[in-house]
């Protein structure tokens, strides 16, 4: 079920420079992410809805894998929360450990997902191609080139996801 415009974010990313494609691939991700989040007293919604509609921001200046540290980079400088930066900059892939970062010439940062927000950002956008769901099966599908460890990752991270879902934790009212 499509959720309500975000516009500030929507704002952040056009601000950025990004594409009204990646706009909508944004809005995907964040639908996927508040489906898995929305019941689950554990997990902050706020904090789910912002950094999945924010973590492409940084492919409004490169399309390369260096956009989730650059996106992460322009949230602070721009004030917004270390929270959310952390999600945009840990929601590449299955995250990356800082020696992988240094392999891929990026800053040697710890960017793998430990919070639960994080996690579920990034399987969220796991599980979407541009703006279509492809599901953990056609996913790990066409990870086959990348290590095995990755792969298991982000099936790791798809199953963290669907624990959160199927245990729902009734917010109180």
């Amino acid at each position: 079920m499509p959720h309500q415009p975000d516009e500030s974010c929507e704002d952040l990313l056009h601000a950025a420079g990004c594409s009204d494609k990646v706009v909508a691939h944004c809005r995907a991700v964040r639908d996927v992410a508040l489906g898995y989040a929305e019941l689950n007293a554990l997990v902050r919604v706020d904090l789910v809805r912002k950094g999945s509609m924010l973590h492409d921001i940084g492919r409004g200046s490169t399309h390369t894998i260096l956009h989730a540290q650059q996106g992460a980079d322009l949230l602070r400088d721009r004030g917004i929360s270390e929270e959310i930066a952390r999600i945009v900059e840990c929601h590449t892939g299955a995250g990356l450990t800082s020696d992988e970062c240094t392999l891929l010439r990026l800053l040697p940062i710890d960017c793998m997902p430990q919070t639960g927000e994080e996690k579920l950002v990034a399987n969220a956008d796991n599980l979407m191609k541009g703006r279509t769901e492809v599901g953990i099966c056609r996913r790990l599908e066409s990870a086959m080139n990348l290590d095995r460890k990755i792969r298991y990752r982000i099936y790791r991270l798809w199953l963290f996801g669907e624990q959160v879902r199927r245990t729902p934790l009734l917010k109180s009212e």
